[in-house]
């Protein structure tokens, strides 16, 4: 297993950077540009931060457009609404199409009001897939089998493993919908010495990133750098590539003591 090699998510046609940028966290626009040099493609925008949008533009200008995969979240549960804030994205991007369009943070199945405005998009070309995001491990196999969604964002780290077990082997068929993990130093609680087992080494956020894409289920992990320097320490996960199983075991250890001392999201 390779993790600078590129992979197509799921059974799109989109080849994806096994890195994927997550924009709520601030890192500036040249940044995001380095790492989509090094090959981190997968852009998950978001209207609060604007340097994803400044790198947005500034590839496309480029002409690469088509080696971005752009990806726009809406947590509306308004089906007009829906539509109104995608297109709002549309404009503020300067980009005809997106090509993921996720329904954001669903813990059971989407209203069909809302699954028929997204299909209704992306049959119009304003996207080119749909997926979804949400902590209900169970809902994703029910919904893979509707055969709806192209692609899923799951929740996946060293302390939240549940996905193991609920999910990636209900999709790891050979249909299965791209996988897409975020949340892996677990909103930093990983990465904190004051919630590390006592004598363990603290793990880096580039160990918590090659833990989550170190199985064989996810597509893409996404990472949220602050800063130039953590996009950096992302990137190196790539240069890594897998745990060893001794690495591998001690994620596992750090996650469980994690898990146990700040039980949330289970």
């Amino acid at each position: 297993m390779n993790f600078d090699q590129p992979r197509f998510l799921g059974q799109t046609d989109l080849k994806v950077g096994r890195l994927g940028i997550g924009a709520g966290y601030g890192a500036p626009a040249v940044a995001l540009e380095e790492a989509f040099a090094r090959g981190c493609n997968y852009f998950y925008w978001s209207s609060r931060k604007p340097e994803m949008g400044r790198a947005i533009k500034n590839i496309c200008r480029q002409g690469k457009r088509d080696q971005l995969v752009v990806v726009v979240q809406s947590y509306s549960r308004s089906a007009f609404l829906l539509e109104v804030t995608f297109k709002k994205a549309l404009k503020s991007l300067l980009v005809d199409y997106v090509d993921v369009l996720i329904l954001g943070w669903y813990n059971k199945s989407p209203a069909a009001r809302i699954i028929e405005r997204a299909l209704d998009l992306k049959e119009k070309g304003f996207c080119r897939y749909l997926g979804l995001s949400g902590h209900n491990r169970s809902l994703f196999p029910k919904l893979a089998r509707d055969g709806i969604m192209d692609l899923f964002h799951i929740r996946y780290n060293a302390a939240h493993r549940g996905a193991e077990r609920e999910t990636f082997p209900y999709l790891e068929k050979e249909n299965r919908p791209g996988i897409v993990s975020y949340t892996a130093t677990r909103w930093g609680h990983l990465l904190n010495p004051k919630k590390m087992p006592t004598g363990l080494p603290l793990p880096s956020a580039t160990d918590c990133y090659r833990f989550v894409l170190s199985h064989p289920a996810v597509d893409v992990c996404l990472c949220g750098p602050k800063n130039t320097e953590q996009m950096r320490v992302a990137l190196k996960a790539l240069e890594l590539g897998p745990l060893t199983q001794t690495e591998m075991e001690h994620m596992r250890t750090i996650g469980d003591y994690v898990r146990e001392k700040t039980a949330k999201f289970f």
